[in-house]
This record gives C-alpha cells, structure tokens and sequence, in this order.
C-alpha cells in the first residue's frame, strides 16, 4: 500500500484510492445527519441505489456520489449517469459508508444532494390538482411513507408545514422510496396561512380528523372529490391543531366498517387520496 496524499486519509484497493471516514470530505457529509447541519448547508443525504436513481433523474440535485468499490461496480449505470451529468464519484471504505450510512445494512451507495424546497407560491402556480399537507407530523417514517402515498396518488405537491419533520430527515427521505424527488416539497412555518393560501387559489381544503363531520363515504358519493383537492394531516398521537381544522373546509373522517378503532396516519391517508384520485380521474 502505497502512502496517502497530502492533506487526505486515504486507503488503496489496487489502483484505486478510497476515502475514510477521517476524509475531510466523508468528515463533511457526516455531519449532515444533523438537521443543524443540513439547513446551514442546504445539502441533504439520499442512501441507497433507488433514491440515487431517483436523484439523478433530477437536473442538478445531486452534488457528489460515494460508493464502495463493490457498489460502484454493481451499479454501474449509476455511476455512468453520475459521470455523464459531471457528478464527482467518490470511491470510499465500508467504514466510511457506514458512517455516512444511516441503516444497519447499507447499500453501498450514498448521494450528497441539495435540498429541493419549492416556494408554496410557486408550487400553486403550477396549478395542482392533489396537494397533501403533513402539518406538524414529527415521525420521519410517517413522514415519507405519507410523502411516497401522495406520489403514488398523483399528488403534485407536498407540504411540511407548522413544527413538522424536516423532509430531509434520513429516516424520511429513506421511508418516501424516492418520492420525494417525484414531487414539490414546500416548507412553510405557518399551516393556517398554507390553507389561505390553497383556498384562495382554488383548492378545496379538507382537514382528516376522527371527529368530522364529514363521512368519506359521503363525500365521494356526493361528488365532492372531484375538484381540485388539498388534503391535511396531523401527527398520529394528536392530530391536527384546532386552529387549522377550522380553517379547512370542510372536516372528513374516513368511516370504519368493522371493529378496528382507528386507522394509522399512513393507512387514513392513503384512503383519503385516493379516493380524491379516484374522483379526479372520474371526472
């Protein structure tokens, strides 16, 4: 083994120089597992060969690539798509991917990218027919896994509104599969002033609560789906906040036919859009 360069830690496999998780660079992207550090550097982490995929689809999103020489090999078409949009590739060791990994068993492949956020003005502008709210929802797995429905649903738009997860969050990117990079992600500190906002563009806006007023059932029958639709979802421990409910225009429950006593956040909002899916295509 041949000594490392000046100024980096390094390990060599044949020809090949490996950075370490002492790399300055490793040593920087570590630090992104941190939410402190991914909003000073608006860069985030996407672990894994599908949500590396889906980045790159994405023009000027992914900043660098490390990937164990095993990985690289295996996935080579990635690595061809990173070299031909001028992404650096990092070849680095099992040690320094497990530190930049957040699994137990990763993949091999990590993607450094920058952060995605849409303006809400300009995400509206585009004209949405499907937007989901996640107001306040704190579980990152929640999170994405809801993010990933209203993909799967046609949503175009994703809202992380209130004292809600941060998007970028390992956990989330991992449990929205890709998805996140499918639609609009928009922050917004206030959830109250995000459904003024969608109604004033046209969306009509339903709050999810156990206690509405409002059947699902109902609602589709009666043709009330099949407008442009802004869905919110609060946190599964407590739901959305009084303030925001009342905003909506409406509050829908989604019935229960057997003897379940409710439904999980994930579960309910997967019924919600795509019952709102349904009625657009429908129409």
């Amino acid at each position: 083994m041949r000594p490392p360069s000046r100024g980096r830690r390094l390990d060599v496999v044949g020809e090949t120089e490996l950075f370490t998780p002492r790399t300055p660079r490793v040593v920087a992207a570590r630090r992104l597992h941190r939410r402190r550090d991914r909003e000073a550097t608006g860069r985030f982490l996407a672990e894994g060969p599908q949500a590396v995929r889906e980045a790159l689809a994405v023009p000027e999103v992914v900043c660098e690539l490390f990937g164990t020489p095993t990985a690289l090999d295996r996935y080579a078409d990635l690595v061809g798509r990173a070299a031909a949009e001028g992404v650096p590739v990092s070849p680095v060791t099992d040690e320094a991917l497990a530190v930049l990994a957040d699994t137990v068993a990763p993949q091999g492949l990590v993607a450094l990218c920058r952060h995605l956020d849409v303006p809400l003005a300009t995400a509206l502008d585009a004209g949405p027919r499907l937007v989901a709210v996640l107001a306040g929802i704190r579980d990152p797995g929640n999170a994405g896994t809801v993010l990933r429905t209203a993909d799967a649903a046609g949503a175009q738009t994703v809202v992380f509104a209130g004292d809600a997860v941060d998007p970028y969050n390992g956990k989330c990117v991992r449990s929205s599969a890709g998805s996140l990079f499918h639609v609009d992600v928009v922050r917004a500190a206030d959830p109250v002033e995000v459904v003024t906002a969608l109604r004033t563009t046209g969306l009509r806006v339903l709050a999810t609560t156990g206690y509405g007023d409002t059947d699902l059932d109902d609602l589709a029958d009666a043709g009330g789906l099949a407008t442009p639709t802004a869905w919110l979802f609060g946190s599964e421990a407590h739901g959305l906040p009084p303030e925001v409910t009342a905003a909506a225009d409406a509050r829908v429950r989604v019935p229960l036919h057997g003897r379940a006593e409710s439904l999980n956040l994930a579960a309910a909002a997967a019924v919600c859009l795509y019952a709102s899916a349904t009625a657009l295509r429908r129409r």
